[in-house]
């Protein structure tokens, strides 16, 4: 048996510490008991910093790992975009398992338990297939012209194939409207919903919004000049425009647990829309990536205001310096210093670990394993600093 106390310790089962507590687990990590520590100094183990159950990154795309420092900051979507198709597969398959078996291991350190991931290919399957953090692998396509929808279907349908053979829970999931047909959104949507589970990049910036309101802005514009076909113009949000696609291939309600990643632009008509026709729905937020690319940080009030289930991730290395939740985490107190820690880490632990449906993760509570996290350098208050950092014990 194992016991670990520290100054704080969040259970998660409520957003507040024990202060004082402490943490028993067998030596497997699973969890005996929690509570509070009748005297700290005769502890055998004790932290100043805070305890936590393992984080869950929510979203990730590690298979990009090897874009690391390659991108200029601050480009919008649309420059973002070109960037990703100038600077895509500029390194040997080596290179690029290295690298993102490098990210894997980093996550796996700072406490990172399990993984929500976007793979739009094979090339990280066998690393996940061998590693002690759990993934979840959204197989996510692209395809702008309708008539390419059939052969879209049948090429991520293979590729789901070559997962299931690593043993990998994986499924198909759409990107977003403005990479798809709509033809295509329902079509993938509708067979990644089968397996439970749906991830969709929605309302990331107000070029995107542009776009399927009034057919205008950067990312129209590019995709004018390429010849590709652009989604249709419906002077609704692409969150709206989303849920219509969903309900073209599976009527509501959705009792699946959809994952909108983003939302930046999220409104009171959006949440409603969610909240009428989906039972599960969540909200991945990247706070570190949308300063990266369009300096915008989503309505956080907003989604609190609403009740939302809020997560936390990292997005991928070529639109942030680091993949840390803990910065993550600091980046969104700093902005909005009105969320206390204990829900910030419910965000990055337990909203993660229902989004997938992983019991025993989320909570330190009896017969859970959810991984054992350190946060230090917190100030009197016990809240994140800038020199904050986490790591498994």
């Amino acid at each position: 048996m194992r016991r670990i106390a520290a100054k704080y310790v969040y259970p998660l089962t409520s957003a507040e510490p024990l202060i004082n507590g402490f943490v028993e687990m067998e030596d497997d990590g699973t969890i005996i008991r929690t509570g509070v520590s009748g005297d700290p100094s005769a502890e055998p183990v004790f932290y100043e910093g805070a305890l936590a159950p393992g984080f869950v990154n929510a979203h990730c795309h590690v298979e990009l790992s090897y874009m690391k420092g390659l991108f200029r900051k601050g480009t919008g979507m649309a420059g973002f975009i070109d960037q990703i198709n100038e600077l895509r597969d500029t390194k040997s398959m080596d290179e690029k398992v290295r690298d993102l078996r490098v990210a894997m291991d980093s996550l796996w350190d700072q406490g990172v338990v399990a993984m929500a991931d976007i793979s739009n290919c094979a090339d990280s399957f066998a690393v996940k297939a061998s590693h002690p953090m759990y993934t979840r692998t959204f197989l996510e396509v692209f395809g702008t012209e309708p008539e390419d929808c059939d052969a879209v279907m049948d090429g991520v349908r293979k590729l789901k194939e070559v997962a299931d053979g690593f043993g990998i829970d994986a499924a198909p999931t759409p990107h977003a409207c403005y990479t798809m047909s709509p033809q295509l959104v329902t079509a993938v949507s509708t067979e990644g919903l089968k397996s439970g589970f749906l991830s969709f990049h929605s309302e990331e910036t107000e070029e995107e919004e542009e776009m399927l309101k009034s057919g205008s802005g950067k990312m129209w514009e590019n995709r004018v000049k390429a010849g590709m076909s652009v989604p249709p113009v419906t002077g609704k949000s692409s969150l709206l425009y989303f849920i219509d696609r969903l309900l073209e291939g599976h009527p509501a309600p959705f009792d699946e647990h959809i994952l909108l990643v983003h939302e930046c632009c999220m409104d009171q008509e959006g949440i409603d829309a969610v909240k009428a026709v989906m039972h599960h729905p969540f909200v991945a937020v990247c706070p570190l990536s949308n300063l990266f690319i369009h300096n915008t940080l989503p309505p956080i009030d907003l989604m609190r205001r609403n009740g939302l289930k809020v997560c936390v991730g990292t997005d991928s290395l070529s639109s942030n310096d680091d993949l840390v939740i803990v910065d993550e985490l600091y980046c969104l107190q700093r902005n909005f210093p009105e969320v206390p820690l204990g829900e910030l880490l419910t965000w990055a632990s337990r909203n993660g670990a229902e989004f997938l449906a992983k019991r025993e993760f989320g909570t330190l509570e009896a017969g859970k394993r959810p991984g054992l996290v350190l946060i230090d350098n917190l100030d009197a208050a016990g809240c994140l600093t800038a020199a904050s950092k986490s790591r498994r014990l």
